[in-house]
């Protein structure tokens, strides 16, 4: 390798081991946050049909308005404020949730929705930045490096809270829990910090992409079509968590505060394999989406089918598989079929298209979980088998358009 080669590719994979940085003392804040907000919202007086509706306005807003922000991004190149302005929303929401009075669910659910449009400003913007390093050092292995990080952080946040519960106690939840989001205020500071020091490290990473003559243009062929079904099949039955941790607790599985703990193990799994499978995506292409969904096919089966503690866990493992490989495989095949100038709304396109999926499927399997759970589990390996027969046939219609492979 040439040196000058050997310092860009150097240079690149710095660049994203400090956006994973950032990733991780980001998802320190809101995942922390995550593993107990649905009690703390309870406790501040929301009703549980308020708490669902509210966290799901929240998902659609943080993935729909990504779409007008992954346009702006292209649009106007300002990558770098897209990102500052939405950190800064995300992580400073989560301690305000600390200040909250008693019965002050109005506030808090705002801050929840808040939370999720500050990182529906900065993500396609910040997908794009990665991107632009990552066509260096392989596309698999760059995302997969960074979602690590990522959720290496979102493992520690709920670990973290466990510990701070223990110290404060549980005689007074609501006390506690707002203890909590202040201590979360000290990542959330960090991030803001290291984002603004990663800007002025690096003001410009599009100078680790070339431009490539022949990928100017985009047009939405029919095998982006099929990439786009395949995702929105996997987001649909791909529950949320939160419905994991309600049957924890419905079937007393596991102590009750022991609970963020399940998602601590769900986000380290999430680690490993977003590692793997980013390495395998550069071996291999989109066909490693295949046994990744594979994997995450039968997660509901042992969730959900079962109040065997034993059994939980390993659905919880096949869970964090599925979704380690949704956080590296799919993103970095985004940024292949996308071009340079257009990347931040392929971006958009995607995680609006994935989250819309993941909303409708979330809020179908609530109520398949209400009626019969066997009913949820059908549906929730009927739409991860049909995303494979989606990614396979993306694969053969990419050769037939004369598309190299992604890879």
């Amino acid at each position: 390798m040439k040196p000058q080669k050997r310092a860009l590719v150097s240079g690149a994979m710095a660049f994203i081991t400090l956006m994973g940085i950032v990733s991780l003392f980001s998802d320190m804040t809101h995942e922390g946050a995550r593993s107990v907000l649905g009690e703390y919202l309870n406790l501040a007086g929301a009703s549980a049909a308020t708490i669902g509706f509210v966290s799901g306005v929240g998902e659609l807003c943080g993935y729909s308005l990504r779409l007008l922000s992954g346009f702006l991004a292209d649009k106007t190149k300002k990558y770098w404020t897209l990102v500052i302005v939405g950190y800064a929303l995300q992580v400073l929401a989560i301690p305000a949730l600390a200040l909250i009075p008693e019965n002050g669910w109005v506030l808090a659910c705002g801050l929840v929705i808040l939370e999720r449009v500050g990182k529906a400003i900065k993500k396609p913007a910040k997908n794009t930045l990665v991107s632009f390093a990552a066509s260096e050092v392989g596309t698999g292995k760059g995302f997969a490096y960074q979602e690590f990080l990522d959720q290496l952080g979102a493992f520690l946040g709920p670990v973290m809270l466990f510990i701070i519960s223990l110290i404060k106690g549980t005689g007074n939840l609501f006390s506690t829990y707002r203890v909590c989001f202040a201590f979360l205020g000290i990542p959330a500071l960090i991030t803001i910090a290291l984002v603004v020091f990663s800007k002025i490290k690096y003001p410009n990473p599009e100078m680790f992409e070339k431009v490539e003559e022949g990928h100017k243009e985009f047009h939405f062929q029919k095998s982006f079509v099929l990439y786009m079904a395949a995702i929105c099949c996997y987001a649909f039955g791909f529950a949320d968590f939160t419905m994991i941790t309600l049957h924890a607790a419905k079937t007393a599985a596991f102590p009750a505060a022991s609970l963020s703990l399940l998602y601590a193990l769900a986000m380290a799994v999430d680690a490993f394999a977003a590692l793997f499978f980013g390495w395998l995506f550069d071996k291999i292409g989109l066909k490693a989406m295949v046994p990744a969904t594979l994997c995450s096919t039968f997660f509901s089966c042992f969730i959900f089918l079962t109040g065997s503690p034993a059994c939980m866990i390993i659905g919880i493992v096949l869970w964090g598989i599925g979704m380690g490989a949704e956080d590296s495989i799919m993103k970095a095949a985004v940024s292949q079929i996308i071009p340079k100038s257009m990347r931040s709304s392929g971006f958009g396109i995607f995680e609006t298209g994935f989250g819309i999926a993941w909303f409708l499927g979330s809020w179908l399997l609530g109520a398949l979980y209400d009626f019969n759970p066997v009913c949820l589990v059908i549906v929730s390996m009927l739409a991860q088998i049909l995303a494979i027969f989606f990614y396979l046939a993306c694969i053969r219609r990419r050769a037939k358009e004369g598309l190299q492979p992604l890879k």
